[in-house]
């Protein structure tokens, strides 16, 4: 049986409603049809199903174990206590006992079925948030630095990614009427979409905006990458604009590949949406609409050129780009522990072992937070690496903060394990992701305390080396930027990446193809005892790999290292 195209099923779909009202409403089925798989992605979730049980319900003659991942929409990453207990509160009832910070500032629900879903959107409305366009073809969640209450200048990049989110936001009331039972308006199938018209983006689109010297968004990632410059009196000038970054790839296509975005000109804040307007508008009349593998702005960019994009940008815009300014980036991880602000407060971040915030032996993190949540008076922040910030804390609460930090264990990643465990990013991979080959967030751990003893036989204990896992080839964990990085492609066995910088200024090259764990390490064993009797003063394990030769740049289409000269 062939399906239409997902172009067909968002012009057909009345302006992302479908038929998702009747589906809800079917007891026969845990699932959804397949136009409405597609739809239910702008409205911020995705249906999947546990793969760790197929082959025994297939065999039993049941439909899959079909159940609903659901992510939030927070530019920037913020939460209040209260929303914190809110979201604690849907998490043990309707999803899977756990929170996910995503590698986009935000959190996932996992476990969700069918019937409950709409009561889960429901309680995420009632704690003043939603998941409007979190997913699908629209621009999604927009990063923005960790941490925006540590100085003026991140306070008003964090504005920023506040009006970014909000201004393009998809005009559609599918969202209010399909979970929240808004009366449909007379002209409720007809409104207008502005920025993204009748069909909406051919992919999706990320937009990100970093603060100098930390790129703790991975800004060049992004299809849009903002980066924030600061003029003489602290305040923000304006930004930096690079455009074309995107992590997704396939294995085996060289037609797809991971690239840099390109640093374009510079522009001021007045000018910003418009300029962001026209980025979009451009990716939405000439990315592709036939082959969605190919669809994302990076080979928009690569299709037509850069100065043809440019051009497009600028003529849309109403004005020309200024030069770009000089800015430099020190590294892309996040500082752990605390902090304090020129404000005089105080910020705890922790590290969270893949983001996931969830009650095990030993580890009741889930539990510990909730009690933090009760008495913080500050904010929670999320970081775009998958850790969590405490923020705001006062002088005096510190040490509240810490008992409960050490009595549910919320520091044992920070005390017990070495430096590349703490930094360490993984994607969700199985068993819910319908794209996995391999596992990521169930499989850190174990190589994690597997690379431990060469870290330690060599004296790399506290070598900061980023390390990132992707259960597949797509990217979610931006595993094309760490220095080492294991990419799916079966179980148990994966292509080892290396050679990225510390600052997300390099991509990654295929070291080894197709290797399972003991190969891996054999391989590692060698170049992190190298690394440990060569390096340089302060150098990191990718720069050292290509300063000593071992790897090169990788040979994709349109390579780029974001230029040294540019951030002196």
């Amino acid at each position: 049986m062939s399906h239409p195209s997902v172009e067909d099923i968002k012009i057909n779909s009345r302006r992302l409603r479908g038929t998702l009202q009747q589906g809800l409403e079917d007891p026969v089925t845990g699932s959804l049809s397949f136009d409405d798989q597609r739809l239910v992605k702008f409205h911020g979730s995705y249906q999947q199903d546990d793969r760790d049980l197929r082959d025994e319900r297939r065999r039993q003659k049941l439909e899959p174990a079909h159940q609903f991942m659901i992510r939030i929409r927070a530019p920037g990453g913020v939460f209040t206590p209260t929303q914190w207990l809110h979201l604690d509160h849907i998490a043990t009832t309707w999803a899977n006992h756990s929170l996910r910070v995503t590698t986009r500032q935000t959190f996932q629900f996992h476990g969700v079925i069918k019937r409950e879903l709409k009561a889960t959107m429901q309680a995420i409305n009632a704690a003043a948030l939603d998941t409007i366009a979190a997913c699908g073809d629209v621009n999604r969640n927009v990063l923005g630095a960790s941490n925006p209450l540590q100085s003026r200048l991140h306070a008003q990049v964090h504005e920023w990614t506040q009006q970014l989110s909000s201004h393009f936001l998809p005009r559609t009331r599918a969202y209010y009427e399909v979970w929240l039972d808004e009366a449909k308006v007379a002209s409720s199938g007809e409104e207008e979409e502005p920025v993204y018209g009748a069909t909406y983006l051919p992919r999706k689109f990320k937009i990100a905006v970093a603060v100098p010297p930390s790129n703790d968004v991975d800004v060049f990632a992004n299809d849009l990458g903002l980066i924030a410059i600061v003029d003489s009196q602290g305040d923000l000038a304006g930004f930096n604009v690079a455009i074309g970054g995107g992590m997704g790839a396939s294995h085996g296509d060289a037609n797809t590949y991971p690239r840099l975005g390109n640093v374009i000109g510079f522009v001021r804040p007045d000018r910003l949406l418009a300029l962001v307007e026209a980025v979009i508008t451009t990716q939405r009349d000439y990315g592709d609409r036939v082959e969605r593998k190919h669809a994302r702005f990076k080979y928009t960019i690569d299709t037509h050129g850069v100065d043809f994009i440019v051009a497009q940008i600028q003529q849309r815009a109403g004005f020309e780009l200024e030069p770009v300014r000089s800015w430099s980036f020190a590294h892309n991880g996040d500082r752990l522990g605390w902090a304090r602000s020129e404000d005089g407060l105080w910020h705890l971040t922790l590290s969270l072992p893949s983001g996931r915030i969830a009650d095990r032996p030993g580890t009741p993190h889930l539990s510990g937070l909730r009690e933090i949540a009760r008495i913080h008076h500050g904010q929670f922040r999320l970081t775009a690496n998958q850790n969590l910030t405490i923020a705001a804390v006062a002088e005096g609460e510190r040490e509240r903060i810490d008992a409960l930090v050490a009595q549910y264990a919320l520091d044992s990643e920070n005390n017990a394990t070495t430096a590349l465990a703490r930094h360490a990013v993984a994607c969700v991979a199985l068993p819910t992701c319908a794209l996995a080959m391999a596992e990521a967030e169930r499989y850190l751990p174990d190589f994690v305390s597997a690379l431990e003893p060469l870290l330690d036989r060599h004296g790399l204990r506290e070598a900061p080396i980023l390390l990132r896992i992707s259960g597949c080839p797509n990217g979610c964990s931006r595993p094309y930027l760490g220095e080492i990085a294991l990419v799916g492609k079966a179980p148990g066995r994966y292509n080892l990446m290396l050679g990225a910088d510390h600052r997300g200024q390099r991509l990654n090259t295929l070291y080894r193809e197709n290797i399972a764990e003991a190969d891996i390490l054999a391989a590692l064993d060698p170049l992190l005892g190298r690394y440990a009797a060569e390096r340089n003063e302060a150098e990191g394990f990718g720069d050292f790999l290509h300063r000593a030769g071992i790897v090169a740049l990788p040979p994709y289409p349109t390579h780029r290292q974001i230029p040294v000269e540019l951030h002196p």
